[in-house]
């Protein structure tokens, strides 16, 4: 398995509950399954793993960008997400 070096945006003093830094380590995670699974393309329970952890970062995406537009704006800037087309 190849190794990613996680993505190091959210200081480590950032509290380990807020939205910013659970999206962040979602967004690590996704980053890992996804190398995974160029090697290992048949491996279902982690499809299902994937697409389970990219459905809660994007609540919580949809959650934080209700209450605080530009703390969401500058979370997506950070980690490189696109913003989901709406309408």
């Amino acid at each position: 398995m190849v190794k990613n070096s996680p993505i190091s945006v959210i200081p480590q003093e950032e509290k380990r509950g807020s939205v910013e830094f659970q999206v962040f380590n979602f967004t690590n995670k996704i980053e890992r399954l996804t190398s995974h699974l160029e090697l290992h393309r048949r491996d279902y329970l982690s499809q299902r793993g994937l697409r389970k952890i990219l459905g809660k970062r994007q609540r919580l995406l949809v959650y934080l960008s209700k209450k605080n537009r530009v703390r969401y704006r500058e979370l997506i800037g950070q980690l490189g997400i696109r913003e989901p087309k709406t309408g």
